[in-house]
């Protein structure tokens, strides 16, 4: 369902890593950036440059995410009390198309954004068809009756790359699924590290 499979990959081999785990990344094959002057992007960062690259991958992971409103997540993020970046990971785990992604309905996050936007999601027994709706915990997310034996949502409950973290209690029987809580860094099962001290360090200069 996703339109974004060549600039999803472009994205991982710009990174220099598979970011979402998936077994068909280019980068399982071949670690450097797309272009014919990929391989000659591997000199030493600046602190500028980690920070920069912090930022990206964390924002590509979730589809991504323009930059304006990556930033006012962030400026968010900061308002509130506790760590920063803790506060950005809470904010980022909250959107509907992450959750959606994280309970199985979907293969991807970009599958899920188009998925949402498509009217196949209800939250609470209401349709809401913003990827970026911000959900509490207590929530139910369910996928609508007509669209629960779509082949996508049955084959992405089956994979067996992922599995739906704690914070989220799916039942693939029904399609629904309960957002318990908002994680943690260390609950959201990310296949590689994200570090969003850095991202906080990039918008604090």
């Amino acid at each position: 369902m996703s339109k974004r499979n060549a600039s999803k990959y472009k994205i991982d081999r710009r990174m220099g890593e598979n970011i979402w785990g998936r077994p068909k990344s280019p980068v399982n094959r071949r670690e450097y950036g797309p272009g014919q002057h990929g391989q000659r992007r591997k000199g030493k960062l600046s602190d500028f440059g980690v920070q920069l690259r912090a930022k990206q991958k964390l924002k590509g992971y979730y589809g991504e995410i323009r930059e304006k409103q990556f930033r006012a997540i962030f400026e968010e993020a900061n308002r509130r009390k506790g760590d920063t970046g803790e506060n950005l990971i809470g904010l980022l785990e909250s959107r509907l198309d992450a959750i959606v992604y994280r309970a199985k309905f979907v293969s991807t996050v970009f599958a899920a954004r188009q998925f949402i936007n498509h009217g196949h999601v209800s939250v609470n027994g209401v349709k809401v068809n913003i990827p970026s709706y911000r959900c509490k915990a207590g929530d139910v997310i369910e996928v609508r009756e007509k669209s629960k034996q779509l082949v996508i949502v049955l084959e992405a409950s089956q994979l067996a790359e992922r599995d739906v973290p704690d914070y989220i209690d799916a039942d693939h029987n029904k399609m629904s699924a309960t957002f318990v809580r908002v994680p943690s860094l260390s609950d959201v099962p990310y296949p590689v590290v994200m570090e969003p001290n850095l991202v906080v360090e990039f918008y604090s200069r």
